[in-house]
């Protein structure tokens, strides 16, 4: 599975506003459940939050994948949101995050599970990419940006 097959356009938000790490979380959590009739963003929220509790997903750079398992989740789902301030994180550098994104995979896919955050810790160690994703001022310019990114191209 491709980091593309995570997202839909109505799953990435551009330029939000943000006070804290908690309303992040809501935010995105929202962004993620809309399109989900199975999920509610409580149990979303919920599932961030409690992941959070594990220790920080902020990795570091302006960057944070909050990530969580629900049951009753048939496949992994994504979310992405580029605030326009960054909000403390409890990231690992102490830098405020400002590019997020949310993962969410079944109960039971643990392998998938780990195989997708490794995609996309390597996606957001790509420089220029987050670069541009930053510099993006609409949702639909930030999903292509997503939509076309390559995992064997960031490496090369």
């Amino acid at each position: 599975m491709q980091i593309i097959d995570l997202i839909t356009p109505e799953r990435v938000a551009c330029c939000q506003e943000s006070a804290s790490k908690e309303r992040t979380l809501e935010q995105i959590s929202q962004l993620l459940a809309q399109s989900m009739p199975q999920i509610t963003t409580n149990e979303v929220f919920d599932s961030l939050v409690d992941r959070e509790h594990l220790g920080s997903t902020g990795l570091g750079r302006g960057v944070a994948i909050p990530h969580g398992r629900i049951n009753g989740l048939h496949e992994p789902a994504g979310a992405f949101m580029c605030l326009k301030i960054g909000v403390d994180f409890d990231a690992l550098d102490r830098k405020p995050v400002d590019l997020l994104f949310a993962l969410l995979v079944p109960q039971e896919a643990a392998d998938a599970h780990l195989q997708l955050l490794a995609q996309l810790a390597r996606m957001f160690s790509d420089g220029s990419f987050t670069q541009r994703l930053r510099a993006t001022r609409n949702n639909q310019e930030l999903y292509e940006l997503l939509r076309l990114w390559e995992p064997d191209r960031a490496n090369a």
